[in-house]
Order: structure tokens, then sequence, then C-alpha cells
């Protein structure tokens, strides 16, 4: 087949196809499946005229194990969020530079050490609750991610630039309400500063207080010793690549604001999204509370991450709201067949993660929450991609699986909610990533004796 054959994800103009995907990602994306479930053409991000979505497993696995023809371009639709020297913003050998040195203290064998921690963070973030309380699950999750990112992440003690960075994080992210903040990074015409008072101008003030507080305490941080720390800020400091050298500042910079944004954000939104599942469906509440309720009144850490019904019920989240709906960008370098398409030089492509998490032949009942899936079959790492795949598969994966598990597992064993929202919950977009529309509305009956 030729490239022309592949069909368009819908007649309208450009600029209205934006707007859609902008405002309804997900109703986009189910409409271009319809005129083809593998593969559509939508013109929605950046100035490419060939943006292909691409939802066949096979066709995600080519895309991920293709290098000979397939590059990883920096990803300008993030670059006004994170920089230019976030690890989502470079390619080829600065990309795998940075890499390899983000990768060790991400590294499976570390997390484990931040367990209890995380543990404490949950209690420490719900002490605050009284019985007969309601509260909106994204806006608590929020909470206990943006500690365990600043204690984790940073290692920040509580003092005056925790208590500084913990509220300008949660005033940037929450920017991205804002439907024309969001908007602007898919129109960068709207990318105007008429002063703090206006969407993007504020937008970008905030940034800069969020970013001066950074590289302050990058600098005081290298005025320490920090060789028995272990949060990760000391371990990129004292990193080195092949040739010696550290890591820069503003790379430094670029790198924590990435994992604020990447990690804490994603992360809240995702066990939001569980809460609601689990406290919609008694089956499931019970299932997974005998499961925790089976490793006794204080149980390990590591114990909790290996239940396997917990695993799941996380799996089933992330399926079906993956928090981000595409892959990173690919781009094709040379001329290419991808399936039975011929693809050009040029041609942008994005692994649709939501789209493949819903295909009917993998997922039956795909809208129905079902964490039994994840029981009794295995799934391919090109049918079930949450954090990507690939040269750029999430380098966090790890250690948001490990939180959201020891989240999850201290509120339903410890602490008596109530779903008590009254509509049904929809996918809102932040940003780049999707969220709760409505934020999850519980109900704090208590702790548990």
């Amino acid at each position: 087949m030729a490239l022309l054959s592949i069909p368009q994800a819908s007649t309208a103009p450009r600029w209205r196809q934006v707007l859609h995907y902008t405002t309804k990602p997900l109703e986009y994306m189910e409409q271009g499946a319809q005129r083809n479930r593998d593969i559509f053409n939508a013109p929605v991000i950046g100035n490419h005229e060939t943006v292909l979505f691409v939802s066949h497993p096979k066709g995600i696995q080519q895309i991920f194990s293709s290098d000979k023809c397939i590059t990883a371009p920096p990803n300008g639709l993030l670059q006004p969020i994170v920089g230019n020297r976030s690890i989502f913003c470079l390619e080829g050998a600065r990309h795998r530079r940075e890499r390899k040195l983000l990768m060790p203290p991400f590294h499976r064998e570390r997390i484990p050490q931040y367990g209890q921690l995380i543990l404490e963070l949950t209690e420490n973030a719900m002490a605050g609750l009284s019985p007969g309380d309601n509260f909106l699950a994204r806006s608590q999750m929020q909470t206990i991610s943006l500690d365990v990112i600043l204690k984790v992440v940073f290692g920040l003690s509580d003092g005056s630039r925790f208590d500084q960075l913990k509220a300008l994080i949660v005033e940037f992210t929450d920017c991205f309400q804002n439907i024309l903040v969001s908007g602007a990074l898919f129109f960068p015409a709207l990318r105007i500063d008429w002063g703090p008072r206006s969407p993007w101008g504020h937008f970008q003030h905030v940034r800069n207080q969020v970013s001066e507080l950074l590289l302050a305490e990058i600098c005081d941080r290298k005025t320490q010793d920090t060789t028995h720390k272990n949060d990760i800020l000391s371990l990129l400091i004292a990193a080195r690549d092949e040739d010696g050298q550290p890591m820069a500042d503003a790379e430094l910079h670029d790198e924590l604001l990435t994992m604020l944004i990447a990690g804490h954000e994603t992360t809240a939104s995702a066990i939001s999204w569980a809460l609601y599942w689990i406290y919609q469906d008694p089956q499931i509440y019970k299932s997974l509370l005998d499961e925790l309720n089976s490793l006794g009144p204080s149980p390990d850490p590591i114990e909790i991450t290996k239940l396997p019904y917990l695993n799941a019920v996380c799996n089933e989240t992330l399926r079906l709201y993956p928090i981000a709906n595409l892959t990173v960008p690919r781009e094709v370098t040379a001329p290419m067949k991808l399936m039975d398409y011929d693809l050009a030089p040029g041609t942008r492509l994005y692994g649709a993660i939501y789209l493949t998490h819903h295909r009917p032949e993998l997922y039956p009942e795909s809208k129905s929450f079902k964490p039994e899936r994840f029981l009794d079959r295995q799934f391919a790492s090109y049918e079930f991609l949450p954090f990507g795949g690939g040269s750029r598969r999430c380098i966090g994966e790890v250690l948001a699986l490990f939180e959201m598990k020891l989240v999850l597992a201290t509120l339903v064993s410890r602490y008596q909610l109530k779903w008590i929202g009254k509509t049904p919950e929809i996918a809102k977009r932040r940003g780049v990533t999707l969220a709760p529309g409505n934020g999850v509305e519980m109900k704090f009956q208590g702790k548990r004796g």
C-alpha cells in the first residue's frame, strides 16, 4: 500500500482537528480508529503533515525496534514545560548520555529503600482528615505524590524551600487546567506573555519561580557532602559520564523539572483512577482488601508490591485510562514499510497507547474495569505499554509502580473510604496527560480498628 492509502483521522480542516484533539483527545482518537483501527494520519501535533497514530501491536513492536529507519526526535510538545535539556527533548548521542546518567538512581535494586518513607508520607497526608470529611482524591494524591518527589528525588526536608517549592509546583501544574495553557502546547501562536495575569504569562511566571528554587537547591547541594545520601538528586550530582564529566546545572535543572511534572502529576492521577474503580465495585474492593489483610498488620513494603491482585488492579487502571495516551514521537529517517504501508522520511509516528489498550481482540469489553485480565494472561510490551517502550521507555516506571502500589495498599487497608461522586468520572486533559475530570470525590469514614 502507498502512503496516500493511509486514511485521515478526520476530513475536517487541520486547525479544527487540533482543537478537537486538544479538548477531547480520546474522542478524536476513537473517531480516527473508526476509519482504520490499526493506523491513521492525525496531523494534530507540531507542523508535520503526516503524523501517524499506530495502535496495532505489530506496528508498535516495529516502531520500538526499527533503529535503522526510525529515530526518536526531540519532543517539542513538552519543551515549553521541561526545557531544552530534558531527556524528553534530546536525541542521538546526547539522549544516550543523559539516559545513562539518569538510569542508575532509578534502578530496580535502589527503589525498595524508599518503601517505608512512602508509607509514612501517605499516613501523614491522611492524618489531616476527620471522619465525615469529604475530599478530592486527586488533590490528596497530589499531596502524597509531591511529598514523595520532594523527599525521595530531591532529598528535601521540611523547611522554607520545601514549602515554597511544594506550593509553586501545585500552582504550576494547576495551570494546565486552563484550556488556553494546554492549548498553547498544541497552538504555539497562543504562547503570548501578556503579563502574569494572562494564562501563558502566569504559566511562565510560576515556571520561572520554580526554576529559581531548583537552581538554588542544586547550588546548595553541590557544596554539601552527599557521600552518604541516597536521594536521587545527590546521586545525579555525583554521576559521571564516560568522559568523567558531571551533569551541568542546566541539565540537572531540566531533568528535575521533568521528574516533578512527569513524576508527581502522572502518579497522582493514576492512583486517583485506581481509587475510583476500587470503590465502584464491592467485589474488587473485597478481593483487594482480603489480599492485603493476608499479609498481617505491619507488612513489609516489598511483600506488598508482590501481591498479584494489587498488581492486576494497578495494571488495569493504567490500561483503561493510560495517563499518556501516546508514546513519545518517532520519525522515519529512510524509506521503510510499516506493516503493509510504505512510509517516507520525515513521517512522524506515535504509538496510540489508549487505542492499543482498547483493542477488543486483546481486551474484550475494554471499557469495563476487570483486573483479572492481568491474572489470566501476560501481555507483551507492545500490547500493554502505559510507560511507552523502546529506547524512550519511561525511566521512572519502577518508582511510579512502587509508589502506586504502596499508597493504594495503605489507603485500602488502613482507612475506610467511600466514593460519593454523583456522575461517572471522565478523562480530562491536564497538559499532555489525562486525569479524572471530577477529581474523584471521596468521603473519609475513619481509620480501621
